[in-house]
């Protein structure tokens, strides 16, 4: 028992702490002061006009007093100027998008990127998330990078060359892994890695919730439109909802692991709810299991399923105690020698995501999340392979999988026609 405890002491601490040492603000320090000395005005472009852009837009603005929205871009006309009214309507002042800086089509990707941009926000839905990433580094601009960034292992494999390239080039580039920027989820993450519960034994991570949004379909859309509108059930433009929601309870689940990458992992799944053609061919509950090195297990247990129990917590398990989060009771929590409770200011991390974005813009940093977000989103992507094909995977293998879930960025068309696989059975289905 001593000698598995040395092992996994060593296995965490091997690891450096800089990602999480790193991150961790001051609680009086207010990252706006860091603007004073540098006045220039940074120009954003929107790309992904839906909810989470339109969100994302907003927030970035209010991080910094001196960011400007300069264009936007969608796939679709109305969800654009939905967009650009709703911002309009919070900040006028900083929204300074003029009729020909909206751009509409599947190019208008590259014609934000052609315009004199800073930053880019891409909040497209995942699958367009590697092309995108990709076009805006070698255009030369800062990102800020929803999460998942992927839908399966080349994307993400994308996602890991583009990102290097941004290092080299010596941008920018911030994920929309929230939970990373939320103080109270920092202080209890570096008690953690101080050792306040002894060495990490187990993570165990469940997020259960109901249904959610749907858009009927209408007699003038394509196929291709109507799948794009409810692009979260089409695993080819989602990835699954394991890869698109519970990608965060599996990032949680990293960083308390210290960011080291699984050996193996095993898992089920299934539909057993949202059984109606509708629904695509995403599932509805996944249970996976991460096997780390030393023995140490990471356990994932998610559904979307009404009518049933919601939580969303993780759970992690020392040799001297143990630690929770509880995201919708905002409790963060460890049990060691004595209980502590965290008390201190709160923040919006969705804001604080974009101002250490901007600050690190205007400090010449380059901030570079690439492969962070590139392997939390794998997490996800491998957990659903397992899910659907039965199987064990090795983490090798999981990345070596040249199975692409969508076609190719430049094929995008309204009269395209998706081949879109049943439901996969476990023990059956084999391209995963």
């Amino acid at each position: 028992m001593d000698q598995n405890n040395k092992n996994r002491r060593s296995f965490l601490k091997s690891t450096g702490t800089a990602i999480v040492a790193g991150s961790v603000l001051p609680f009086g320090f207010n990252i706006r002061e860091g603007f004073a000395a540098q006045k220039s005005t940074l120009k954003v472009g929107l790309i992904g006009c839906g909810g989470r852009g339109t969100g994302a837009a907003a927030q970035a603005l209010k991080a910094d007093k001196d960011a400007e929205l300069t264009c936007m871009g969608d796939i679709f006309e109305d969800y654009l100027e939905e967009s650009y009214q709703s911002l309009k309507k919070m900040n006028a002042e900083q929204v300074k998008v003029d009729d020909e800086h909206k751009f509409v089509g599947f190019d208008a990707i590259q014609r934000v990127l052609e315009s004199d941009v800073d930053v880019v926000i891409l909040t497209t839905p995942p699958a367009f998330r590697p092309a995108h990433f990709k076009a805006a580094v070698e255009a030369g601009k800062h990102v800020f990078c929803e999460k998942p960034v992927a839908v399966d292992a080349p994307g993400v494999r994308s996602v890991l060359e583009s990102a290097r390239l941004a290092k080299e080039k010596g941008l920018s580039v911030v994920s929309g892994f929230t939970f990373r920027y939320d103080f109270p989820k920092r202080a209890l993450f570096e008690r953690i890695r101080n050792g306040e519960i002894g060495d990490i034994t187990n993570v165990f991570t469940a997020r259960n919730g109901g249904g959610l949004w749907y858009k009927e379909r209408q007699e003038s859309w394509t196929e291709m439109e109507y799948q794009l509108r409810n692009w979260y059930y089409y695993n080819w433009l989602s990835g699954d909802y394991i890869v698109e929601m519970m990608v965060h309870s599996l990032d949680l689940m990293s960083w308390a692991f210290n960011d080291r990458l699984p050996i193996r992992v095993m898992g089920t799944g299934g539909r057993q709810a949202r059984t109606e053609e509708k629904w695509g061919n995403i599932y509805d509950h996944f249970s996976v299991e991460y096997e780390y090195e030393n023995n140490l297990k990471g356990v994932h247990f998610s559904r979307q399923m009404k009518g049933c129990s919601n939580t969303n917590k993780v759970d992690i398990t020392g040799t001297e105690g143990f630690a929770t989060v509880d995201v919708g009771k905002r409790v963060h929590a460890t049990m060691g020698a004595e209980r502590w409770d965290y008390d201190g200011p709160s923040n919006n991390p969705y804001e604080t995501q974009h101002e250490e974005l901007f600050a690190s813009i205007r400090a010449g940093e380059g901030k570079n999340e690439g492969e962070l977000m590139a392997n939390s989103t794998m997490l996800a992507i491998i957990g659903r392979m397992v899910g659907y094909s039965g199987q064990t995977m090795t983490w090798e293998e999981a990345m070596k999988s040249e199975v692409k879930l969508g076609p190719a960025a430049a094929d995008y068309r309204w009269d395209l026609v998706v081949d879109v696989p049943q439901v996969p059975i476990p023990g059956i289905t084999k391209d995963v």
